[in-house]
């Protein structure tokens, strides 16, 4: 279970409890022991005393009032989840980019570095007559590496 799940859950059961006034009304237990007074929602010590709880029925402005906040705060903490997931897909986007790139970098540099080889090695197999073309070729080459991938 993902936690915006759990968060509508908790969320859903806690808009329940605030609709329903009702539910705080029930029996609560006095009980003397030792000297001690104490509280409990069941029957405890020699001699408990059933305190009846009766809850006030809210007023029709208030319930109205309070199911509005809760919506509000519903509608906020919802539109806050989904900012984080968006962030989240564009920072796995950006992510995946910045990696086809390095990888399209690496391609290029490896390509250049290729070619720079082959030219160096055509500049000493060339005759007397192209050998100063075939150097110059081979320099231009290892300037072009340098400048496109210099480490």
């Amino acid at each position: 279970m993902n936690p915006g799940t759990i968060m509508r859950t908790y969320l859903s059961l806690a808009f329940a409890c605030l609709l329903s006034p009702a539910a705080l009304a029930g029996t609560v237990y006095k009980c003397v022991e030792n000297g001690k007074t104490g509280y409990a929602d069941q029957p405890c010590g020699k001699n408990p005393v059933a305190l009846e709880l009766k809850v006030a029925p809210a007023a029709p402005g208030e319930a109205a009032e309070r199911l509005a906040r809760s919506k509000a705060y519903l509608a906020g903490v919802e539109a806050e989840r989904a900012a984080q997931e968006e962030q989240a897909v564009r920072a796995a986007r950006a992510a995946q980019r910045a990696q086809r790139e390095a990888l399209a970098e690496r391609k290029r540099c490896d390509k250049l570095r290729l070619q720079s080889r082959w030219a160096e090695e055509d500049s000493r197999r060339a005759s007397r007559s192209e050998a100063e073309r075939e150097r110059i070729k081979a320099r231009r080459q290892a300037e072009a590496l340098a400048v496109e991938c210099p480490a």
